[in-house]
């Protein structure tokens, strides 16, 4: 068991891990039933795993760097079984401006993208592309609007 524990130690100081994740990784380690739990509690009693802090590194790394919208993220963060308290204090790391500018970044790079386009088709498809993403509906329309309103 120890080597195991060792194994997962390295696995969880690669990366900030989930325990659904970490668990997953115990299964593939051959642990089975009180040695999964007992080595979750090892990797949290030793601060190799803990929830919040991987809540905080994903949605901010997925914000930053892949520019996910909230609904996005808490969809991935509810699929790696993270509790509503860890999600909502994710969602806390997100500066409201930074979403808002980025946002509007993305609406406005989409929406020149489809010139060629009807305008309620690149309306449409630039809508498609941020829902995609993850963003509020009722954001992207203020964004698309805002954008419009400068074009013309």
């Amino acid at each position: 068991m120890q080597k195991e524990i060792e194994k997962l130690r390295h696995y969880c100081a690669y990366q900030e891990r989930s325990h659904y994740e970490t668990r997953h990784k115990c299964l593939e380690l051959g642990l089975r039933g009180a040695e999964v739990e007992e080595a979750l509690a090892t990797l949290v009693a030793d601060n190799f795993l803990n929830e919040e802090r991987f809540a905080k590194a994903f949605a901010g790394g997925k914000f930053r760097i892949r520019q996910w919208g909230r609904k996005k993220i808490i969809l991935e963060l509810k699929q790696k079984q993270v509790s509503a308290y860890c999600i909502k204090k994710a969602m806390e790391e997100i500066d409201e401006n930074d979403y808002a500018a980025v946002l509007l970044k993305l609406a406005d790079k989409k929406y020149r993208s489809l010139e060629r386009e009807q305008p309620l088709k690149r309306k449409y498809k630039t809508m498609q592309h941020l829902l995609q993403k993850g963003f509020e509906s009722d954001l992207i329309s203020d964004a698309l609007e805002q954008i419009v309103n400068n074009e013309a």
